[in-house]
């Protein structure tokens, strides 16, 4: 009669092989669901929870594509009720923003910089390289609609790069 390797153990050896041999095998199935569970989560999770900063970055964006397009109606249509009372067409606003905010309206390049959120209200620091080569920093805020959108309720431009206060 041939005897198998845990049947030469005594009872209790046999049965604390066993128990480690379980034990592994549990340790080894709860990392592998583990690691799966987080992979998961990082491919499936939706874009819709994007935080506000980059909910607010992602519309300032594309307020500056609106201008470059020379897409008036797009640009506008970021603007706040505050902003719009101001310049109640989109015509008023887009020449507007042509006089006062020249680095906004032909960035030769942009980046976003530091943040701030208080609340329903965003500033968010954007760094822009104007069209004459000069570096200037434009503090863009941001409010929450009571529909949830974000419009800009207005920029403040400073001469040269990152530093001031936000």
């Amino acid at each position: 009669m041939h005897l198998s390797r845990h049947s030469r153990l005594p009872h209790h050896a046999r049965a604390v092989t066993i128990a480690r041999s379980v034990a592994n095998r549990h340790s080894l199935i709860l990392l592998v669901t583990g690691v799966l569970l987080t992979l998961l989560a990082l491919i499936y999770t939706p874009r819709a929870f994007a935080g506000p900063v980059e909910d607010g970055q992602k519309i300032i964006a594309a307020q500056v594509q609106a201008f470059l397009d020379d897409d008036a109606e797009t640009a506008y249509g970021f603007a706040s009720p505050a902003i719009r009372t101001l310049y109640p067409d989109k015509d008023r606003f887009f020449a507007m923003v042509k006089r006062g905010y020249g680095p906004v309206y032909r960035p030769d390049n942009f980046s976003f910089g530091r943040s701030k959120v208080d609340g329903d209200s965003i500033v968010q620091e954007v760094l822009i390289k104007g069209p004459d080569g000069k570096d200037w920093t434009a503090l863009y805020q941001l409010l929450r609609q009571p529909d949830g959108s974000l419009k800009i309720n207005g920029v403040q431009m400073l001469t040269g790069v990152a530093g001031a206060p936000i």
